[in-house]
C-alpha cells in the first residue's frame, strides 16, 4: 500500500517538474518540502543501478543514496547490477516481491525490459528511469525518465571539433578519427556514437574505427593501444567517457606520442564526455584532453522530486533533460552552434 505525506508545500515545486526539459531541482529545495516522517511512514524505493564502471556512475549512485534518506522520508533499497542485465531484472523482481512503493532503474542496455517492467506495472509500482532509457513498444511501462540528451552531447562535441579545426585551417579530409565507444547498446553509447558518425559523414571526416572500451579506463587503454598499432595516422580520438580517455592518453604516451590539440605538429587530439573524473579535468586544463562535454550525474534530487509529484497523483513530464555545458581550456572556439542554438564553450569547470 502506498503511503502519502501531507505535502501542500510541494505544490510550489510541481510547476517546475511539469514544465519539461531542462529543469533542475536543487537538493536543498527538495528538502524544504518534506515534513519529518514517522518511521512507519517511510516510502520505500528500490534502486537498480547498472554497476560501478566509471567515476560518473559512482557519483550518480552517491547522489541517489544522498537523496533517499530516512531523514527525507525514504527507505532506499540499493542493488548494484554489476553491468549485467540479468542481475537488474532479478533486482526488480525482488523489489516487486518486497512491495516497494517505487522502482528506479538505471538500465544497462535499452532492449529486453518489456517483461519485467510489465510485471512492475501489474503490481502497481511506478518505474522511473534514470540516465539511460529502455526500448519498449509500450511507453507506459515506465512513468518517466530523467537524464542527459546524449546525442546532443555528441553533436556539441562534433561541432567543437569542426569549429576548432576550421580555425586552424585543417582540411576536413585531414582528420583521421577513431571512436572509443561505451557499452554497446547503452543510451549514452548510441547517442554519442550517432552524434560523431553523422558529423563525420556530413563533413567528410575520416572516421576510421569505432571500438567499444566498455566505459572503463583499462579497456580504453587496451583499445587505444591496439588502434595505434593498426593505424599510423590517427590524429583525433573521440572517447565516449572520461575514464576511457585517461586510458587512451596513457596508451598514447606509452607509444611515444603526445596528447594535445596541435595535430598539425603531430599531437593526437583527445576529446571526452562526463566531466566528473578529477584526473580528466586536470588533463583538460593541461590540454591533454582538448574538450569535455559535461554529463551531469547528480540525478538523486531530480528523481526524488519526480516521485513527490507522483505521490500526490500528478503526472510529471515524460522526459526530463538536464542542462549541460561544454568545457575546453584550448583557445580558439568561444561558442558552437547546434540545431540553430548557440552554446558557450566554458573556460572554467
Amino acid at each position: 500500500m502506498k503511503r502519502f505525506f501531507k505535502l501542500i508545500p510541494l505544490l510550489l515545486l510541481i510547476p517546475a517538474i511539469l514544465a519539461g526539459c531542462g529543469s533542475s531541482i536543487p537538493s536543498e529545495n527538495a528538502e524544504e518540502i518534506l515534513e519529518t516522517p514517522k518511521a512507519d511512514d517511510l516510502v520505500t524505493v528500490g534502486f537498480s543501478q547498472l554497476g560501478a564502471e566509471s567515476d560518473w556512475r559512482s557519483a550518480n549512485t552517491d547522489s541517489m543514496l544522498s537523496a533517499f534518506t530516512e531523514e527525507a522520508g525514504y527507505n532506499l533499497i540499493y542493488k548494484n547490477g554489476q553491468q549485467k542485465q540479468a542481475n537488474q531484472i532479478t533486482a526488480i523482481r525482488m523489489f516487486i516481491q518486497q512491495e516497494v512503493d517505487y522502482i528506479v532503474l538505471a538500465p544497462s542496455t535499452e532492449d529486453g525490459w518489456e517483461t519485467v517492467l510489465g510485471e512492475a506495472r501489474e503490481a502497481g509500482i511506478p518505474v522511473i528511469l534514470v540516465d539511460r532509457r529502455v526500448n519498449t513498444a509500450d511507453k507506459n511501462l515506465y512513468s518517466c525518465w530523467v537524464g542527459s540528451d546524449f546525442e546532443l552531447e555528441g553533436k556539441k562535441m562534433a561541432a567543437w571539433i569542426k569549429a576548432y579545426t576550421e580555425s586552424k585551417g585543417i582540411a576536413p579530409e585531414d582528420l583521421h578519427i577513431v571512436n572509443i565507444q561505451g557499452n554497446i547498446g547503452s543510451t549514452a553509447q548510441i547517442g554519442r556514437t550517432r552524434g560523431l558518425a553523422n558529423a563525420a559523414r556530413d563533413n567528410g571526416w575520416d572516421l576510421m574505427a569505432e571500438v567499444s572500451g566498455d566505459f572503463t579506463e583499462n579497456r580504453g587503454r587496451e583499445v587505444m593501444g591496439a588502434l595505434l598499432k593498426r593505424f599510423d595516422n590517427i590524429n583525433v580520438v573521440y572517447c565516449e567517457n572520461d575514464n576511457m580517455a585517461i586510458g587512451a592518453i596513457d596508451a598514447i604516451e606509452s607509444a611515444g606520442r603526445k596528447a594535445g590539440p596541435n595535430i598539425q605538429n603531430g599531437e593526437i587530439m583527445v576529446v571526452s564526455f562526463d566531466g566528473v573524473n578529477k584526473t580528466a579535468l586536470d588533463y583538460a586544463r593541461q590540454g591533454k584532453i582538448s574538450c569535455i562535454a559535461e554529463c551531469n550525474p547528480l540525478h538523486g534530487p531530480r528523481v526524488r522530486a519526480l516521485i513527490e509529484v507522483l505521490k500526490i497523483g500528478e503526472t510529471p513530464e515524460k522526459f526530463n533533460y538536464v542542462d549541460e555545458m561544454l568545457f575546453s581550456s584550448v583557445p580558439g572556439v568561444d561558442a558552437i552552434v547546434v540545431d540553430d542554438k548557440t552554446y558557450k564553450v566554458e573556460r572554467e569547470y
